[in-house]
């Protein structure tokens, strides 16, 4: 059976925008249902999808960071060539350290940066995310056991260059931290592992703001956008983001704007 990718999605309605980004081997539908939360409440949300993600576990290796930096680079200059001039950049996992970078490269009006591991010091367990999804991407497919544990065993022997570049694309931004100087927002489960735990408290620490603050969720893991506490989540979201120095009003609505299929 042959799985649909998720897309890309942009979905337009207030002057303010916001920039969404998914985690590595996941894919929009991270922050799908986030970003039709802030769409409802005067937010423009856009999401791009990382090359290779969405699909055959494979494909994420034939690619890499510099790809999907340059996946997430399109989809900020993408709201800027729609119009919009003010926008916040939210991300969760990997998504989370891209956040980061953006808001230490860019200029934004606010990061929101979730679950980021930008205290990883080894590409070790990245391959093993990887290996878990693919488990699970084809079972979906349909595929039986024998058919299974070959690709498996195929994937181990794949080059794994995609999974040097995020690590050092993560040690990399972890030295940028310190350049972020507009008001910052973390959100960390408290289920989550270790690594994603000492993560937090590291980036609350080192960005360049006094506009920050750090939430921590009691009953939830890693994809806190999609667990037990997401409507706090979304709603956490919201209340920084309304509380940004925007220029344009709450209820601006962008002349042309329309929403778009999801």
């Amino acid at each position: 059976m042959k799985l649909l990718a998720p897309k890309p999605f942009t979905i337009e309605g207030g002057k303010r925008a916001v920039l969404l980004l998914h985690g590595f081997t996941g894919s929009t539908k991270d922050v799908k249902k986030l970003g039709q939360f802030l769409n409802k409440r005067g937010y423009t949300c856009h999401a791009p999808m990382y090359r290779g993600h969405g699909v055959s576990p494979e494909e994420i290796l034939r690619y890499g960071a510099k790809y999907w930096w340059e996946d997430v680079t399109s989809g900020y200059h993408h709201l800027k060539s729609l119009g919009y001039e003010e926008i916040a950049v939210v991300g969760i996992s990997l998504g989370g350290v891209f956040t980061l970078k953006v808001g230490a490269e860019f200029p934004v009006k606010g990061v929101v940066s979730m679950c980021a591991p930008i205290k990883r010091k080894s590409s070790d367990g990245l391959f093993d995310r990887l290996y878990k999804y693919a488990e699970v991407y084809k079972k979906f497919e349909g595929k039986d056991e024998d058919t299974v544990a070959a690709e498996l065993e195929d994937l181990k022997n794949m080059d794994r260059h995609a999974i040097t570049e995020i690590q050092k694309m993560i040690e990399h931004t972890s030295d940028e931290i310190g350049e972020i100087d507009t008001p910052t927002l973390v959100l960390q489960g408290k289920l989550d592992d270790k690594l994603y735990q000492e993560s937090a408290p590291f980036i609350f620490d080192t960005v360049d703001t006094e506009e920050k603050e750090i939430i921590w969720y009691q009953n939830s893991g890693h994809i806190i956008t999609l667990g037990k506490e997401r409507e706090q989540v979304y709603q956490d979201t919201l209340t920084f983001l309304d509380q940004l120095d925007w220029v344009a009003s709450a209820d601006a609505v962008k002349p042309s704007a329309q929403a778009m299929s999801l």
